[in-house]
Formats: structure tokens, C-alpha cells, sequence
């Protein structure tokens, strides 16, 4: 006979799991704010005392609860936000505005009026995951292509400036370097070994912008392996300087249920054990936000390629040179397959392939790479990729039906993903913060609404600047003090600033037309 008592904690226990698990744990959100420390010895006693589950029903899931506040803390640490500043060209649109002054232009989405085009900044982010005490920061490709400029914040607080080290259009994947030392990083772990059903946390800061949706950790479980999404080859397709590389675009995804939004890109994929097995990167849905579906680039193959653009700045990828497609059914009949899984060999990619020379033939199957399964062609294209170009690798397949083994010695794939890039522009310290500034002049005072004229005011500030980013192009704004020191006009302004050296922090007194003053702090970019 059923106890009734048990019976209720049961469901009361489920229940609540279900709501936990199901909201994605996200730590974002404030009411999950100081998760990472841990509940106080007030809360830890309030709880158990209130509790009215019994401990020895509650164990597994404390257990559970108590490992995902374990990884968020171990990991969070390592993981960064990354914006970046990309140019873009103005369109005609943007060159019609005569109505701002000749010498404010360039400060506004607007180039000046004596040129026939000219870069517009432009503002994207998203996130990485430290992988090197002195500076080395993995995140995705699509995050960091074509920056002029990129800023990296740490979860500590410190802002630096970063390069890109390299990266990979095929696979999605970059490596950036910062200028630091002693640095908190991840553990790797082996995505190759990952099962599906397995628990999951994606962590990534989203915070672009200022945004206070920063460090986000979410849970759930490996959904699916080797999900070929076309995404990447859809992406080089569209990109004229790698649209002849499309055929090398490697997408053999992990699938997550594990909440993945817009920011989260380049974040860590996070085990039970803190191991990184994946680059948060895609998600599949018809709004740009989360539906479901997640996707990330398997560690096994990100490292590969990581290690190349360190060593290289570039991606030496091995290559088998065959035209391959995932069998199907129809393929399992034809050719006798013992069940319906592998790569199917369409065709060589040239007299120089390596397949061909090493004997491999149209209408082969490969099922295995040195013992290892290939379920998918997917499958089949990261298992080469991880491996480097000379290597000789033991290729288990069905030939008319009969299995056999083949070594095939690797060439290297004859292709560059050497990035373009855009040149940032130099100017003076104030442009560099993103300000300009002139004499508050009785006129000016007039039409910007201050009751007295004098002093300096900000009379445009740059899209996407330090200055933009503590809201001081929202309004009209004086400059009453600028490092301690009484502000009289523009030039004052400028000679305080011209000793601004990268990376100080240069504090500022302004009042706006109705008489309030406020201090902006801002750090001078370097």
C-alpha cells in the first residue's frame, strides 16, 4: 500500500524540479543575484529549517543544485564580454544632412559633406572564454570579423583592449589576445566523449552596451550530436572574400536545450565536471531569439583549430579531399550496409586528393577514423579537421558490402582564412572619448536652452564611444569640471585631455540646461 505522505513529497518534489530546471537557472536575472558565492549561513538555515521535504528525498537534486553553483563559480570567472566597433559604408542617405555644421559631421551617424563616402561605426558583441593565463581568449569567428576595433571586459571589472590572433570562417572559431597576465581560465574536456542526455550549463555575459544582463548561466541537456545546420557554408556563401570556402565549412553541432540568445555567441559550453566541451554559437530560430534549440561548436574541433591560429595565425587544415554525403537509407541498401550510418565518397576533389592516392573510391562508406564512429559526414569532416596535415589516419569502410581498412595519408587543404580587417581611426584625446566640444556662446546658449552662456559644451558625441556609452550625447551638456580643474571654455577642455594618456579614467562635472549636475567618470580607451 501506497504511503500517502510519500506519495505528496514525490509530487511536491517533482514539481518543484520541473520549475527549477525549466526556467533555465538563469543567474542574470536578479533573483538569482550572488548565486555564485553561495546562499549565507542565515539563508542556509532559514531554508532547512522551513524545508518540509525530507533530506533524504531532497539529496540527489541539493546534489544537483549545489554542482551547477559549484561550475558557475569555477567557470564564470574566465568568461568575458567582448564588444566590437566594425566600419561600415554611409549610405547617401546619412551624407544629406547640411543642417549639422561642417565640423560637428563626423561626429554623428553622417560623414562630411566634401567626401563621396565614409566608415560609419557600427557596435556588436558578444562573448569568450579565457583559455591561457596570459591573454588568450577563444570565442566564435562571427564575433570578432572584420573589428576595427574590439574591447574585452573581465568578470573582475578590468577593461582592456584586444587583437585578433586569428581566425576561422570554416568552423566559426577565433582566437583574440589581451594584454594581461595571471588570468583566471577554463578547463578543456572532450566533446568526443559528451552523450546525449548528458547536463549541460551555457555561460556567457551578454551585457552589450551597458546592459545589466551580464554573466547568464542556463542549464539543460545535450539534446542531439552532429547537427549539420548549413549555417556556416550559408554564411561564406554570402561573403565574397570566402564564398570559395564554403565547401570547407565544417558544422558537425552539439544541440543544447540550454537557453543560447544574441550575446551568448563565443560563450563557454560547460559539463558537469566544469569542462568546456563547446563554443556557444548558433541558435535555430525564426525571431533571432531562443526557441528550443541551441548550438555548439565541439571543443575537439575548436581546439585543433585554435592551437593552428596561435601558432600559425591562420588554420593549416588537413584535408581528405573527397566530396562526401551522410547515408541514407537508400545508400544502406545499395551498398549492403550492416546498418544505415557513415559517409558516403561521391567523388575526389582533384588528381592531387589525398583519398584517391591513398585508394579510396567513389561509392566507398567510411564508418570508423582510427576506431573511432562516423555516423554522419559531418562526423567524418571534424575527425580529419582534428587531426594535422601529414598525419597518416586508419579509414574503416564498406566497399560492395565487404568491410575493409584503408590508411590515408593527410594533405593540407588549399585554402587561407587570413581575415580582412578595418583600420581604426587615430585622433585627439577628445576624439578618443568621443567628444566635441566648443565655446558655450550666447547663441548657442540660446538654442541648446542654458539660462547663461560660457564654459565649454559637448556639442556632439561619436556612436558607440565611451562617452556615448554613460549616456552623454542624450542630452545638452556643460562641462563644469574636468579632472578636478574649473572648465572656462573649449580649449580648456582640450588642454586637460591632451595629457589623457590610454586607459586612464578622466572625471567629468556636467550640467545640463535645467541645472542639474552629474559626475561621468569615463576611461580613455587605449
Amino acid at each position: 500500500m501506497v504511503d500517502p505522505l510519500k506519495a505528496k513529497t514525490k509530487l511536491i518534489l517533482y514539481v518543484t524540479l520541473a520549475f527549477l530546471f525549466g526556467v533555465g537557472l538563469a543567474s542574470g536575472l536578479e533573483w538569482t543575484a550572488g548565486s555564485y558565492a553561495g546562499p549565507t549561513a542565515a539563508q542556509s538555515s532559514t531554508r532547512s529549517s522551513a524545508s518540509a521535504i525530507p533530506e533524504d528525498v531532497l539529496g540527489p537534486a541539493l546534489a544537483l543544485n549545489r554542482a551547477f553553483e559549484a561550475i558557475s563559480g569555477a567557470v564564470t570567472p574566465a568568461v568575458v564580454r567582448i564588444e566590437v566597433q566594425r566600419l561600415r559604408e554611409a549610405s547617401p542617405h546619412a551624407r544629406a544632412f547640411p543642417q549639422i555644421p561642417e565640423e560637428f559631421r563626423r561626429f554623428f551617424d553622417v560623414p562630411p559633406l566634401d567626401e563621396d563616402s565614409q566608415a560609419i561605426p557600427e557596435m556588436a558583441g558578444g562573448s569568450g572564454f579565457v583559455v591561457s593565463q596570459d591573454g588568450y581568449v577563444l570565442t566564435n569567428n562571427h564575433v570578432v570579423a572584420g573589428a576595427a576595433k574590439i574591447r574585452v571586459w573581465l568578470r573582475d571589472g578590468r577593461e582592456f583592449s584586444a587583437k585578433v590572433v586569428g581566425t576561422d570562417p570554416t568552423t566559426d572559431v577565433a582566437v583574440i589576445k589581451i594584454d594581461a597576465s595571471n588570468l583566471p581560465t577554463v578547463n578543456f574536456g572532450d566533446s568526443d566523449a559528451a552523450r546525449v542526455g548528458e547536463w549541460v550549463l551555457a555561460i556567457g555575459n551578454p551585457g552589450f552596451g551597458g546592459s545589466s544582463l551580464d554573466y547568464t548561466v542556463t542549464a539543460g541537456i545535450i539534446s542531439a550530436k552532429g547537427r549539420p545546420l548549413s549555417i556556416i557554408r550559408g554564411e561564406l556563401l554570402r561573403d565574397e572574400q570566402f564564398n570559395q570556402l564554403a565547401d570547407y565549412a565544417i558544422e558537425n553541432f552539439i544541440q543544447t536545450d540550454a537557453v543560447i540568445n544574441p550575446g551568448n555567441s563565443g560563450g563557454p559550453l560547460v559539463n558537469l565536471r566544469g569542462e568546456v566541451i563547446g563554443i556557444n554559437s548558433a541558435i535555430a530560430s525564426r525571431t533571432g531569439y531562443y526557441e528550443g534549440y541551441g548550438f555548439a561548436i565541439p571543443i575537439t574541433l575548436a581546439r585543433r583549430v585554435m592551437r593552428d591560429l596561435i601558432e600559425f595565425g591562420r588554420v593549416r587544415r588537413a584535408w581528405l579531399g573527397v566530396s562526401i554525403t551522410t547515408v541514407s537509407p537508400e545508400d544502406a541498401e545499395v551498398y549492403k550496409l550492416p546498418r544505415v550510418a557513415g559517409a558516403l565518397i561521391n567523388d575526389y576533389s582533384g588528381d592531387d586528393s589525398p583519398a584517391k592516392q591513398g585508394g579510396l573510391k567513389a561509392g566507398d562508406v567510411v564508418v570508423a577514423v582510427d576506431g573511432a564512429p562516423v555516423e554522419r559526414s559531418g562526423e567524418l569532416q571534424q575527425r580529419i579537421a582534428s587531426r594535422k596535415p601529414g598525419d597518416t589516419v586508419r579509414l574503416r569502410l564498406y566497399r560492395n558490402g565487404a568491410p575493409q581498412e584503408i590508411e590515408v595519408r593527410l594533405g593540407e587543404a588549399p585554402f587561407t582564412t587570413e581575415t580582412r580587417t578595418t583600420a581604426e581611426r587615430s585622433g585627439r584625446a577628445e576624439e578618443k572619448l568621443g567628444i566635441a566640444v566648443e565655446d558655450l556662446t550666447p547663441e548657442l546658449a540660446r538654442r541648446l536652452g542654458f539660462e547663461r552662456p560660457g564654459g565649454a559644451v559637448i556639442v556632439g558625441v561619436a556612436p558607440y564611444s565611451p562617452a556615448a556609452r554613460y549616456g552623454l550625447g542624450s542630452a545638452p551638456v556643460r562641462i563644469l569640471r574636468l579632472n578636478g580643474r574649473e572648465i572656462s571654455g573649449a580649449e580648456d577642455v582640450k588642454r586637460v585631455l591632451s595629457s589623457a594618456k590610454p586607459g586612464d579614467v578622466v572625471s567629468l562635472v556636467v550640467e545640463t540646461p535645467d541645472g542639474r549636475s552629474r559626475i561621468v567618470n569615463v576611461r580613455v580607451p587605449q
